[in-house]
C-alpha cells in the first residue's frame, strides 16, 4: 500500500485484494486517460480517476502487442491550483520504474526543489518527438501529507510586514546576482547568513524557535521528494472521498514565498486550520509541468 493513500481518503484500504479491486475500477472507469509511445517504441498508458474534487489515484503501465494493458505502478495525486513557479524545470527518470522526478531551482527557496512528476505522458511525448527542452513552461506544485499540525501565526504590524517584504526582495536580487557569479553578492549573502545564525543562536536561549522562524522548507529523510514545511495557510476547503466517506482538508500554503496546495486526511491533522494560521508537517511533493499550448 502506498504510504500516502490515506491522504486522499483511503486509510482503511489495507488488504491487497481491496487495493486490486480499486485499481481495476480506476482503469475501467477512469476520468482521464493518456497514451503515448516512448523512445523504446513501447506504448505507455496512464489512467486517472478522481475520488473527490481534484484528488484521486493514477494507474500507470504499458500496452502489449495485443493492446492488453499491463499495470506497473500507481500513486495518489492532488491536482494543484495556480502557478507555483516560472523557473525552468529539468526532469530525470527514476531508476526502478518508468516514472520521473522534476528539479526546479527557484531563487525564493534557496534549494533545488525535487518533486514527483505527475504528467509524465506529455513529457515523454515531447521527448519522443524531439521537442525538448520546451521553453516557456510553468510549474504547479501540490503535496500530500499524512501528519501535520496547525500553529498560531507570528503577530506582525504593518511596518514589520513591509520590512520583511523588502528584505525578501533584496535577498532574491542578491541570489540572482550570485547565480551569475557576482562575488560581492556571494560575500554579502554569506555575511547575512552568519548574522542570522548568530542572532538566532542568541535568542533561542530564551525564545521558542517557532516564534523566531516564520516559515521553512527543508528536505526530510532520505527520499528526495519529501520535505518538512512550515507555511502560512492562505486558503482552506474540505472535500469528501465518495468511496470511503473520509473528509480531507485541501490547504493552500504560502511557504518561503511559494504557494501550493496540500491535502491531508482530517484524522491526521492536529488542530483547527484557519486562514492566517500556520501548517507544519511532512509532505510528499508532486508537480505538474504546464507546457505552453501549441
Amino acid at each position: 500500500m502506498h504510504k500516502y493513500m490515506r491522504a486522499v481518503g483511503f486509510s482503511s484500504f489495507e488488504s491487497k485484494r481491496k487495493l486490486q479491486e480499486l485499481l481495476t475500477e480506476v482503469v475501467i472507469n477512469s476520468d482521464r486517460r493518456a497514451i503515448t509511445v516512448s523512445q523504446d517504441n513501447v506504448l505507455l498508458g496512464e489512467f486517472c480517476k478522481d475520488f473527490a474534487n481534484d484528488l484521486g489515484i493514477a494507474v500507470c503501465g504499458e500496452f502489449d502487442e495485443d493492446e492488453k494493458f499491463t499495470y506497473e505502478y500507481y500513486y495518489p495525486y492532488l491536482n494543484g491550483s495556480g502557478i507555483t513557479s516560472y523557473e525552468d524545470v529539468s526532469v530525470e527518470r527514476h531508476a526502478d520504474k518508468d516514472s520521473y522526478a522534476g528539479v526546479c531551482d527557484d531563487i525564493k527557496v534557496g534549494i533545488s526543489l525535487i518533486f514527483y512528476l505527475k504528467n509524465r505522458i506529455p513529457y515523454v511525448k515531447a521527448q519522443t518527438t524531439g521537442k525538448l527542452p520546451v521553453r516557456g513552461t510553468t510549474l504547479t506544485l501540490s503535496a500530500l501529507s499524512v501528519s501535520g499540525s496547525v500553529m498560531l501565526p507570528i503577530q506582525k504590524d504593518e511596518e514589520q510586514l513591509q520590512r520583511v517584504k523588502q528584505a525578501s526582495a533584496n535577498r532574491n536580487n542578491l541570489m540572482a546576482a550570485a547565480r551569475k557569479g557576482d562575488e560581492e553578492a556571494i560575500e554579502t549573502l554569506t555575511l547575512e547568513d552568519m548574522d542570522i545564525y548568530t542572532t538566532i543562536s542568541r535568542r533561542i536561549q530564551k525564545e521558542d524557535i517557532f516564534s523566531l522562524v516564520d516559515t521553512y522548507f527543508m528536505p526530510y529523510g532520505v527520499e528526495c521528494d519529501q520535505y518538512s514545511i512550515l507555511g502560512e495557510i492562505v486558503g482552506i476547503r474540505t472535500v469528501t472521498n465518495h468511496i470511503t466517506g473520509e473528509k480531507i482538508y485541501i490547504l493552500t500554503i504560502c511557504c518561503n514565498e511559494l504557494t501550493f496546495d496540500v491535502c491531508i486526511n482530517i484524522m491526521d491533522l492536529f488542530g483547527e486550520p484557519q486562514v492566517g494560521r500556520r501548517f507544519k508537517g511532512v509532505v510528499w511533493l508532486q508537480g505538474q509541468i504546464n507546457f505552453p499550448q501549441e
